[in-house]
């Protein structure tokens, strides 16, 4: 029998650029981010994106999601994040994630979104049109 390959942990995570962020962000989310820097074995991979591109699902006014943008990733750095032990990016430096976005959008019918449900919660409200953002 073959031994499986051992394969180093990758954690992702990621923030909307919302500004500084609150307590709640914290408790919800960046205490932890700063604590698996400690706790995960030193070859796992930790990446944490400030989300840019998912804050465009609902109207954004440009210069203000610039400067939450920047806010966000000062307030990564303000809490404890080491960026010699994790990988902090926008998510809109990485074109893989618009190429693959283009893919799902391409493939996923109205059938199959309206299952989710960020979309049922969306829908009622006009929030969503007919764009899959």
């Amino acid at each position: 029998m073959k031994k499986a390959l051992s394969q180093p942990r990758v954690v992702f995570s990621g923030i909307q650029p919302t500004g500084v962020p609150h307590l709640g962000n914290y408790v919800g989310a960046l205490r932890q981010w700063v604590q698996l820097q400690s706790q995960e074995a030193p070859d796992t991979k930790l990446l944490f994106s400030v989300v840019d591109l998912h804050a465009l699902t609902t109207p954004q006014v440009p210069e203000k999601l610039r400067r939450s943008r920047k806010e966000s990733l000062a307030s990564l750095l303000a809490i404890g994040l080491d960026p010699n032990r994790s990988i902090l990016f926008f998510q809109s430096a990485v074109p893989a994630h618009s190429e693959l976005m283009w893919i799902l959008a391409c493939t996923a019918s109205v059938g199959y979104l309206s299952r989710m449900t960020q979309w049922k919660v969306a829908w009622p409200f006009g929030i969503i049109g007919l764009h899959l953002g």
